[in-house]
């Protein structure tokens, strides 16, 4: 046998991707499972796809010509892709070549049938799934046929979906190559696909066969219903048996054909229950080997399984590891993001500062955060407080804990936790003692925060190397002693627990919905809502300069400040731009992920916003706006409390309501500081880790500074101490990782089965068609949806509705100019809620599915106080 090009299936294993493809090193590595039964054969190996391209010439013509064609252009990349597949085609197999899969064919059987089947090296890897994007040949019988097919197989590595496929997941065409498995054909009664966790719901303890008869073809091509057994714990659970009419069989000279099913075989199973339970248990020990959740293509021949193909299940949420409880116990994991408004994928750095600063432990998987609730939810006297505390910060969340805890056998009573075991921030539980309503604690509070990071500029300057490390670890501790700082808590307790009280009492005494909403308008203190209106004032400035704003226009980089001083009225702009970096800098999209880039990194982010201000605003609309929303807040007060004294019972319901008033307005606004503190030293941390990482690069430790970015903290710890160089091929596989992250759409809630809860509202107040959602601003308003995924791509007009995933407070600038917010994540105290209600816009947040269900540009109506939105024709 020729080595270089043919390999017997039973030489691989998978680790030669890179040499026989996913599907052959798959098929090598099933073939070595004791008790696993794959038909034989061999592969065509990557060498020979890469000799047949370089017979070619014109095929890395059309690939250079592939490579810059835009991606949404569907015709350029149907022609050029049609050209590559012809190209290949025609192009003769070299002698050697075709002698040596001659012989491998003359060694099992010349004149058998043979599966000829694709073998990309992109191809079912544990991060991404290529199912169907190229193709296989079945029931092939002859040498020359054979030839053909494998040339077949080669051009289709350039089928215009597996091109696409390609581009979406960021992959290069050149970096992909070829091989092809000829197997034994397997004559089956019945086939079919086995997925070792549920493919929906992704409980990893639940397995589901889909079953047909024939060839499994026919339900991969959708030609049959196949029947559909579910099987947990060794039982088969549920059972759906199809009518299945028609089945696809091998030709005896070659080829498949469709046939008709005998309508007394049509709805009898194609597996019996005990040869359903042996396919799963077959499938566990699959994917014990691999492990990880398998997508098992495999035939029943003579009451034995042939297994013809096994793939990672991609689409699965990652479980978190949990280092501190026995594997044994089942655990419920609530999602950190969803709280914080950012449910994009964290690098490695980004997530494990997050860990180090966090006030609970938090687990890693997929990317994101999440937290271990589950003795909060086991105890009785906690559980209460645990989803009263959620549930109002986001409704589904609580609907997904008790979807959990309906299932009385998953989360035992235990007795209730001590001080300091629970899974939530402090606040989850019991409220704090309260405080009097005095505006001089939030300053006072201000000020403790403010010395704290002037301390931290101070004394972090002069350390480096190990000593940084050591430094940080515990600045990390005084990171975590401001944010339990009781009258901290407190002092947000009391803006919360006060826009409750009087949503309830105006609503219970007046019919009033979501007053408070009103009542906060302007508020003081609140860093996010002054943070937009802020840059309404460097507008002001820039805004009477025309050479200013015609340099602006053009502004590509981030070195523009230096240019922008030479220009008439230059420094003017620059000084007010500087001065918001110096108070705003430290923000961005995404902000709790370190390694996201500040606008002080890269302040070109905020041009095309002021720019907008500029063209849409007049001169003093900051203080304007502010102006209105305070005397709108004011008329509301005063409405309320006229209507109240006319009440029985009014003058004692006016003067609490009055007290309420004054104590929301004392510590609504105090909601958005503490975050902005925490963003602002993590900007500390990051420069100083930065300056580390540029060290390392002059050390030739690291082959890029954004290395350190893929390292945990306490790996990029243990690379300074040591000095010894990063693995590059560490940080390709967490670069990889990262980008299949993206992929994967983070639960809410997560348990340790696997199960991802996304949780439902479970209204009747919904008009049909409307989409639900959590009402966090009161308000209806009508206009143009602008689906925005990417703040830097939003192109919004006055009158316009950001329909967004979420939005933290880095998007607030943009809220000065539209006229209503829906987003896909949130609450009622999530940033988001709060500055739409701070700038008086409709808002309903938590509606799922929200940027995919609303196109962009179409009409939409938003109910802010009632919590739903309508598409309108």
């Amino acid at each position: 046998m020729n080595e270089q090009y043919v390999w017997d299936l039973h030489q691989v294993d998978e680790t030669q991707v890179a040499t026989v493809g996913g599907k052959g090193a798959h098929l090598g590595a099933l073939s070595r499972i004791e008790g696993v039964s794959v038909p034989g054969g061999f592969c065509v190996t990557t060498e020979a796809f890469r000799r047949i391209i370089a017979q070619a010439p014109p095929v890395g013509d059309l690939l250079d010509r592939l490579s810059h064609v835009d991606p949404d252009d569907g015709e350029a990349i149907r022609t050029l892709s049609a050209q590559i597949r012809r190209t290949i085609e025609k192009t003769a197999v070299p002698e050697d070549l075709a002698a040596a899969i001659t012989r491998a064919l003359a060694r099992s059987g010349e004149r058998a049938a043979y599966a000829v089947r694709s073998s990309a090296t992109a191809e079912d890897l544990p991060t991404a799934s290529f199912a169907g994007q190229q193709d296989t040949y079945l029931n092939i019988v002859g040498p020359t046929a054979i030839l053909q097919h494998i040339s077949r197989c080669w051009a289709s590595l350039f089928t215009e979906r597996a091109v696409a496929y390609r581009r979406r997941n960021g992959i290069d065409h050149r970096t992909v190559h070829m091989a092809v498995v000829v197997q034994q054909m397997a004559f089956p009664h019945a086939s079919g696909i086995l997925f070792t966790a549920d493919p929906v719901t992704g409980n990893r303890k639940v397995a589901t066969i889909d079953a047909g008869f024939g060839l499994g073809e026919a339900l991969v091509s959708g030609l049959v219903n196949p029947d559909v057994f579910t099987v947990r714990d060794g039982e088969v659970v549920a059972r759906k048996i199809a009518a299945k009419q028609r089945a696809l069989t091998a030709l005896p000279a070659g080829g498949t054909h469709e046939v008709a099913v005998h309508p007394q075989q049509q709805e009898q199973p194609a597996l019996t229950d005990a040869q359903a339970l042996r396919l799963v248990e077959l499938g566990r020990r699959i994917e014990a080997h691999f492990g990880c959740p398998q997508d098992i293509e495999w035939c029943l021949v003579d009451d034995g399984f042939r297994i013809v193909q096994s793939r990672p299940i991609t689409t699965l949420f990652p479980v978190p590891e949990s280092g501190d409880r026995d594997d044994r116990d089942d655990r419920v994991y609530v999602s950190v993001g969803h709280g914080q408004m950012m449910t994009d994928p964290m690098k490695p750095l980004g997530f494990s500062m997050w860990q180090l600063t966090a006030m609970v432990p938090m687990h890693e998987a997929g990317g994101r955060l999440f937290v271990d609730v589950t003795q909060r939810l086991a105890s009785p006297a906690s559980r209460a407080a645990l989803l009263n505390a959620l549930g109002k910060g986001d409704p589904l969340v609580r609907d997904a804990l008790e979807t959990v805890l309906d299932r009385s056998d998953f989360v035992p009573s235990l007795p209730q936790p001590g001080a300091g075991s629970g899974g939530l921030p402090p606040g989850g539980g019991g409220a704090p003692d309260p405080i009097e309503t005095d505006p001089a604690i939030v300053t006072e509070l201000i000020e403790r925060s403010r010395a704290s990071l002037a301390a931290l500029e101070r004394d972090i300057r002069t350390k480096s190397g190990p000593a940084l490390f050591d430094f940080l670890l515990e600045a990390f501790e005084e990171h975590k002693r401001l944010l339990s700082d009781p009258l901290s808590i407190q002092a947000i307790m009391a803006g919360m627990e006060a826009t409750w009280w009087l949503n309830d009492k105006l609503g219970e005494w007046l019919g009033e919905k979501n007053a408070a909403d009103t009542l906060t308008l302007s508020a003081p203190d609140n860093i996010t809502s002054q943070m937009g209106l802020a840059l309404l004032d460097v507008a002001d400035v820039i805004r009477p300069l025309p050479e200013v704003v015609a340099f602006l226009r053009d502004v590509q980089d981030d070195d523009f400040l230096d240019e922008l001083a030479k220009l008439p009225g230059g420094p003017e702009a620059r000084n007010a731009i500087e001065a918001y970096l110096d108070r705003y800098g430290m923000r961005c999209v995404g902000e709790i992920d370190i390694t996201r880039p500040r606008w002080r990194e890269q302040p070109s982010t905020l041009v095309p916003v002021i720019l907008d201000h500029v063209r849409t605003f007049e001169p003093g609309a900051a203080a304007r706006r502010f102006e209105v929303g305070r005397q709108k807040a004011h008329q509301k007060e005063q409405d309320v409390l006229t209507r109240l004294r006319a009440l029985p019972d009014g003058d004692r319901k006016a003067d609490e309501t009055q007290r309420m008033i004054d104590r929301v307005r004392t510590f609504i606004g105090y909601r958005e500081y503490p975050k902005y503190a925490i963003i602002s030293r993590y900007f500390v941390y990051k420069q100083a880790l930065m300056q580390e990482a540029e060290r390392l690069l002059q050390a030739g430790v690291l082959a890029e500074r954004e290395d350190v970015f893929h390292l945990t903290f306490p790996e990029l710890h243990d690379v300074v101490r040591s000095g010894r160089p990063v693995d590059p091929r560490l940080v390709r596989q967490r670069k990889e990782a990262f980008r299949a992250h993206h992929a994967l759409t983070p639960p809410r809630v997560l348990t340790s089965d696997g199960e991802a809860l996304t949780g439902s509202y479970r209204r009747d107040d919904v008009p049909a068609g409307a989409l639900a959602g959590v009402a966090v601003s009161a308000g209806t308003v009508e206009g143009r949806a602008r689906v925005v995924l990417d703040m830097a791509e939003a192109d919004l007009e006055a009158g316009d509705i950001l329909v967004t995933a979420f939005t933290d407070p880095s998007w607030s600038p943009l809220f000065v100019r539209i006229a209503g917010l829906v987003t896909e994540v949130g609450g009622l105290m999530t940033h988001g809620a709060v500055i739409a209600r701070e700038y008086g816009l409709p808002a309903v947040v938590g509606v799922e599915g929200a940027t995919r269900l609303i196109r962009d540009g179409q009409r939409i109506r938003v109910h802010g106080t009632d919590g739903y939105v309508e598409i309108l024709p």
